[in-house]
Formats: structure tokens, sequence, C-alpha cells
């Protein structure tokens, strides 16, 4: 084994982020993976149109309206998959 230095005994100083709020937070994230927020508002859409359908009493329009949010949904959730996988690549 070759001698040297020994380790030190205190950790290193963990590195110090600026606060960040809600706001802040929300834009970077959203400029990281646009197509969740947009994921999301879609979802939000057609489940309002939906409903508005159903109380209108048009349940074939309001069924329409419900297999397309879960369509919404899984391109939410594949949005979310996507950012992530492209954020540990990035990482590496």
């Amino acid at each position: 084994m070759a001698a040297g230095q020994p380790p030190p005994l205190e950790p290193s100083p963990l590195p110090t982020f600026a606060e960040e709020g809600f706001g802040e937070k929300f834009m970077r994230k959203t400029r990281e993976n646009p197509l969740v927020p947009l994921g999301c508002l879609c979802t939000v859409g057609v489940l309002a149109y939906g409903i508005i359908s159903f109380t209108r009493g048009n349940t074939r329009r309001s069924q329409l309206m419900m297999r397309a949010r879960v369509l919404a949904q899984g391109f939410t959730f594949a949005a979310l998959l996507g950012g992530m996988v492209v954020t540990a690549i990035k990482s590496r």
C-alpha cells in the first residue's frame, strides 16, 4: 500500500444553494420538461369537458371524454418518465 496523507477527519462541507421559491422552482421544472405541464392541462381540460357533458346528459360524449382523459394521463406519465430518463442521462 502506498503511504500518503490520511483522509480528513471531518467531512467536506456540502455545497450551499440559494433558496428557491415555489414560482422559481415551477418555472425551472417547466423549462426542463415542458411536456408534463402540457399533459396535465390537457388532462384537466378533457376531464372538465367530460364532466360538463355528463351533467348535460350527453352520455356518449362523456364516455368518449373519459377515455380521452385516460389517454391524456398516459401521455403525462410517459412525459414524466421520459423527463426522468433524460435527467438521469444528463447527470452522468
